[in-house]
């Protein structure tokens, strides 16, 4: 899968004297019917999250507060990604390598899943995935 495919999505964003509000549509503003949702935070300075691939599940990753850094990986290139905005989101195809990195303190990042969760859809070795890549 071309890291082509992972691209950011800007969700809608409504604007009122007393907040902001911004909601997220599984297979309206996001590709796939969301079944997990998890959130990452409190993440320790110079820790990082994430490092693995997945087979066929689908990701969404949101920074609601702080900012991060995403690594994406498809076997042959890399790029990264900074999330600061909670509402411009990440979407993760499967059969791309990723990690979460550069957490500011207090950053929180949301998680959208289109499967639940299964140790068996995922790629935690990266020369496994480097070979499933290559089939």
């Amino acid at each position: 899968m071309p890291l082509d495919n992972c691209r950011t999505i800007k969700l809608p964003k409504i604007t009122d004297l007393r907040g902001n509000l911004t909601f997220i549509e599984g297979e309206n503003h996001i590709p796939f019917a969301v079944q997990r949702v998890f959130y990452l935070y409190d993440v320790p300075t110079g820790e990082s999250r994430g490092a693995h691939a997945h087979k066929q599940l689908e990701q969404f990753l949101v920074c609601l507060s702080g900012s991060f850094d995403v690594v994406l990986d498809d076997g042959r290139a890399s790029k990264t990604i900074h999330l600061n905005r909670p509402w411009v989101g990440l979407y993760i195809p499967p059969m791309i390598w990723a990690a979460e990195v550069n957490f500011d303190p207090g950053s929180v990042c949301l998680v959208l899943t289109s499967h639940r969760y299964d140790e068996a859809d995922y790629y935690r070795d990266y020369d496994q995935f480097l070979a499933a890549c290559r089939l």
